[in-house]
């Protein structure tokens, strides 16, 4: 089954194009089902290519999904054209207002690691959304700054700045290979990694409840499960493209910024040469049980979520 998109936005084209099975509204309203309703609440610059990311993995299960784009409210994006964003994008104080609820919602990250929380311009809005996805989300599914930002305001679980960018592709072990979201998970296997901060294992495992499913000898935890909140955190980015990577390398080296090279991600650490994508398969794996999980356990009626 296919993931709900309107015809005109940029993703249509692109997941049609590799495969992926889109539809447009007025088609999926033609069938006798209730698709999932999967929100994503986008905090990353370059709007486009993360709505593309994040529909690609979620568009690529049997389950009719209906996508919805959200943003902050009183945040301009300034890489993105007004135009895209006032066409595909709705607020979320204009979705909080329609009482509706979502099966999942996807926080993103965003690049504003060296801020503290409380620092960033839009968090006071950010925390009324995590406390609401507690009524109106049956699954929350935090990424990168996002699922830290989760972390921290449900269990004050700090986030450290580190003396050096993590960045590359990074070895990653499954330590919970019951857990359902990780069906079809290698015992090892490479995650792209970029950033500037952590979570510590110790402050983790020091919460009642917070269950770590990946984790990385060389760069902490990945993955973690608060079944209590009806969350996923993960710190890396397994929706990455294959050049995604490549391209924030060769934005800090045109801009003069200090940075090494991404470990493990050119062949021989050669920038000239392209990198190979080795971690596709369990982005999809990923994702693809997220959603399969909603399915199994949430209310047929949208109405009874949260309740």
């Amino acid at each position: 089954m296919p993931i709900t998109l309107p015809s005109t936005l940029p993703a249509f084209d692109v997941l049609s194009k590799e495969g992926v099975m889109v539809m447009t509204p007025d088609r999926a309203a033609h069938q006798d089902i209730r698709p999932l309703r999967i929100g994503l609440l986008n905090l990353m610059p370059k709007k486009i290519q993360t709505e593309n990311q994040f529909a690609r993995l979620i568009g690529s299960t049997p389950l009719q999904i209906d996508f919805q784009l959200i943003r902050m409210t009183d945040h301009e994006t300034r890489n993105t054209a007004a135009e895209h964003m006032a066409t595909f994008y709705r607020s979320f104080a204009e979705v909080a207002a329609t009482g509706e609820k979502f099966d999942g919602l996807i926080i993103t990250g965003a690049p504003i690691e060296h801020l503290d929380f409380t620092e960033v311009t839009y968090w006071d809005e950010l925390c009324r959304v995590m406390d609401w996805t507690q009524t109106h989300v049956h699954s929350t599914f935090g990424v990168c700054w996002g699922g830290m930002a989760m972390i921290n305001h449900f269990h004050g679980v700090p986030k450290h700045i580190l003396d050096h960018k993590a960045f590359g592709c990074f070895r990653h072990e499954n330590l919970a290979h019951s857990s359902p979201y990780l069906r079809g998970f290698s015992d090892d296997f490479v995650v792209p990694v970029s950033r500037w901060t952590e979570m510590r294992k110790s402050e983790i495992e020091a919460v009642s409840g917070l269950r770590i499913l990946l984790g990385s000898q060389e760069v902490g935890p990945c993955l973690v499960e608060d079944p209590g909140r009806r969350a996923l955190y993960v710190f890396n980015h397994f929706e990455y493209d294959s050049d995604t990577l490549k391209q924030e390398y060769d934005r800090d080296v045109a801009n003069g910024t200090p940075i090494n090279i991404p470990r493990n991600y050119y062949p021989d650490d050669d920038p000239a040469r392209p990198p190979v994508n080795r971690w596709r398969s369990h982005a999809h794996l990923l994702y693809g049980n997220w959603i399969n999980e909603i399915y199994q356990t949430t209310h047929f009626d949208l109405s009874r979520i949260g309740s």
